[in-house]
């Protein structure tokens, strides 16, 4: 049941069955059977449906707020119960952007461990997606991620920098001298993206509707597969993580990523749930705001 009430919340929030889907990896039909059964299970209607929209009954609103309470609860229990089955040893389980190309979480992570020790650190990566998804899950405690939405009161949004867009191309590219380069020059190149078959299309949507980029998308499962790609002329990536090049510079340029003649720019952050703040969690991110340069910070 629990499972229902998360799939109730998440239509209710979201106010559509078709967006709470696809925020919960399930199709929109089976959400709906979720629902129907959880309205079966309580025996009342929770929600009014009429055609494609739908409206909280009385019951179904005083159940929504009673049951954020209950579902809050309920993952505060498992995670202290793996705490105490795991001996009370203390753990951050932390994630960051797959396509994240600057040295500053690797910095913090290397200065928290020697700092905490006895603290377990547990690192994933993945596209924005992936970490919003297993941040609202309860699968991570902190996330390092760009920002694509509003700023929820759910979690606390703590800005890294303010990061001016770069693009990665092989230096043997006649674009390669360029400065800084426009979005409708790429258009006859391809794109390289770093996104899980699941997440292609997520990437390739926002990076064509809220980038700008046109013309053609390839894809790769990681950071070095996807500079492999673009080291062998198949095509540029945009990438995280400001102008530094890489160090390998002799066979990678980064140039600056404009549209209409102004720096396209996308703000980063450390992002925890609110309920989830804990000595460690903020400490992390005071950690990780400490390797960005003052300058960018907002």
């Amino acid at each position: 049941m629990i499972k229902q009430i998360k799939y109730f919340q998440a239509v209710v929030r979201c106010k559509s069955f078709t967006q709470a889907a696809e925020e919960c990896f399930i199709s929109q039909s089976a959400i709906s059977q979720q629902i129907q059964a959880l309205e079966h299970e309580l025996g009342v209607k929770l929600l009014n449906r009429e055609n494609r929209k739908f409206s909280l009954t009385p019951a179904g609103e005083h159940f929504y707020q009673k049951s954020l309470v209950l579902t809050a609860d309920f993952d505060r229990l498992c995670h202290e119960t793996v705490r105490i089955a795991n001996k009370d040893n203390a753990e951050l389980r932390i994630g960051y952007l797959k396509c994240y190309g600057g040295q500053e979480f690797r910095l913090a992570v290397a200065e928290f461990s020697e700092k905490y020790p006895d603290v377990s650190v547990q690192i994933i990566n993945g596209n924005h997606e992936d970490l919003y998804a297993a941040l609202r899950n309860g699968g991570v405690d902190l996330v390092l991620n760009d920002q694509r939405r509003a700023f929820s009161d759910e979690y606390v949004n703590f800005i890294l920098t303010t990061s001016e867009c770069y693009v990665e191309i092989a230096t043997r590219n006649p674009l390669a001298s360029l400065e800084s380069i426009e979005t409708d020059d790429l258009k006859n190149i391809p794109c390289i993206l770093i996104a899980s078959p699941e997440q292609q299309e997520n990437e390739r949507t926002y990076y064509q509707e809220i980038v700008g980029i046109k013309g053609d998308f390839l894809f790769a499962e990681n950071l070095e597969e996807a500079r492999l790609l673009v080291i062998g002329g198949k095509g540029f990536m945009p990438i995280e993580g400001g102008e530094k090049e890489p160090g390998f510079a002799a066979t990678l340029r980064r140039i600056l990523l404009t549209r209409k003649g102004k720096p396209i720019k996308r703000n980063y952050g450390a992002f925890w749930k609110t309920d989830n703040s804990g000595y460690y969690v903020e400490e992390f991110a005071d950690i990780l705001k400490s390797k960005f340069p003052s300058e960018s910070k907002v």
